[in-house]
């Protein structure tokens, strides 16, 4: 698991109880979320944009104000809600929820609270479609090295499954892990998979759709065909 820690253990902990039974977890965080301390203005804001719950929780920590908030992901709009804001999820991705709230713009000037390292240019492309929008960063995603448990377990040759959820993990774990022939890589989305096809890795799948949900049942699909080759060799 290439997510930061606390997202990776929810993430593993929501697998399917025949998935977790069968799989050696490797935690190698690729990734380390920092709150970067700045204060948030919100005035004359009429709302925020959430694109992560990373975003929720390092701005809830520089504001009392709670706001409607716009937010990709159902997890994303839970935490905003848990955190007080008037959250609601439009989409999973930034796309869906650029698309639907120009189909219905909501009271404006709206301010995006994002991490450092962000796609789809949500602030710009409202502000162009007659929503006024600007973006603060809050966070900071700073890469980390695999682990030294990761790296033994890559140059073992052994079948590993490795989702990933971001295209600038994706990109900075293919930087690393070496041989990729007995990998069997998820990846989110295709721009998440981009980064990964100049690997020679054993399977590149796309999840059914760029949710949790949809991973962890890849990870399940994965984990059960890496099982039944297993059976069928110790038969053979």
């Amino acid at each position: 698991m290439t997510r930061p820690l606390a997202a990776a253990e929810r993430f593993v902990a929501g697998l399917p109880q025949g998935a977790r039974a069968g799989l050696q977890v490797v935690y190698a965080p690729l990734m380390q979320i920092r709150p970067i301390q700045a204060q948030v203005s919100l005035d004359g804001v009429k709302g925020v944009i959430f694109t992560s719950a990373n975003g929720v929780e390092a701005a809830s920590r520089e504001t009392a104000a709670r706001l409607p908030a716009f937010c990709v992901g159902e997890r994303t709009a839970k935490a905003a809600a848990e955190a007080g804001w008037q959250a609601v999820s439009l989409g999973q991705c930034a796309d869906e929820l650029v698309e639907r709230m120009l189909q219905q713009p909501p009271e404006a000037p709206l301010l995006h609270l994002r991490g450092a390292h962000a796609r789809g240019g949500i602030a710009q492309r409202l502000t162009d479609g007659g929503i006024p929008c600007r973006a603060q960063t809050v966070y900071d995603q700073v890469l980390l090295a695999l682990s030294e448990e990761a790296q033994a377990v890559l140059s073992a040759q052994k079948d590993v499954i490795v989702p990933l959820f971001s295209p600038r993990t994706a990109s900075h774990f293919a930087s690393q892990c070496g041989d990729a022939a007995h990998l069997h890589l998820i990846a989110l989305s295709q721009a998440v998979a981009e980064p990964l096809k100049s690997l020679n890795c054993k399977v590149l799948r796309v999840s059914k759709e760029p949710d949790a949900e949809a991973m962890a049942e890849a990870v399940f699909d994965a984990a059960a065909q890496l099982s039944r080759l297993e059976g069928k060799g110790r038969a053979e």
